[in-house]
């Protein structure tokens, strides 16, 4: 795979300080190693870690009511484990928020490796969370409008990193 191809962490840094994001809000885990350093040494950004996915939300709603901007990281198997904290807190209160959603089993054939990827456009859908699959850099601008649509529709919306395991683990 070419460099090119892949979707670098450090896109992902610019497109969060493009958008104004000051929280990241996630559960720490070892597949995003290189985004974590990356978001470690921004200035610009406060990482929160959360020991359980749910949390994240409460944690968001909260930084959200006091005039912060999160994001969201998280896996699509914490994301669907979330879903009466993600109903309660971010669909409720109306928190405009972007999830940036590890696409776990996600391939671009169909063929699903894990059916957490079976599963996390259904969730999703569920939920009416209108998402955006990244897949490389050339993808990129769709995280902005992620953010425009979550701030203009008072609601959560959602990325799916369908390359997870290769850019953010070099």
């Amino acid at each position: 795979m070419t460099q090119q191809a892949l979707f670098s962490p450090e896109i992902v840094i610019e497109e969060m300080k493009k958008a104004g994001v000051t929280h990241v809000v996630w559960l720490p885990d070892s597949e995003t190693n290189f985004l974590y350093t990356l978001m470690e040494e921004e200035p610009t950004l406060h990482l929160i870690a959360v020991s359980r996915e749910g949390q994240a939300f409460s944690t968001a709603a909260g930084l959200a009511a006091g005039g912060a901007k999160p994001i969201i990281l998280i896996q699509n198997t914490g994301l669907m484990e979330s879903g009466d904290s993600l109903r309660g807190w971010c669909l409720g209160l109306n928190i405009p928020v972007v999830l940036m959603v590890g696409y776990r089993g996600y391939t671009r054939h169909g063929i699903d490796t894990d059916t957490a990827a079976t599963y996390t456009e259904r969730f999703l859908n569920a939920f009416e969370i209108k998402y955006y699959l990244v897949e490389n850099n050339d993808d990129a601008p769709r995280i902005t409008h992620a953010f425009e649509e979550a701030e203009k529709n008072r609601r959560p919306v959602a990325i799916l990193v369908g390359d997870e395991y290769h850019g953010f683990n070099r």
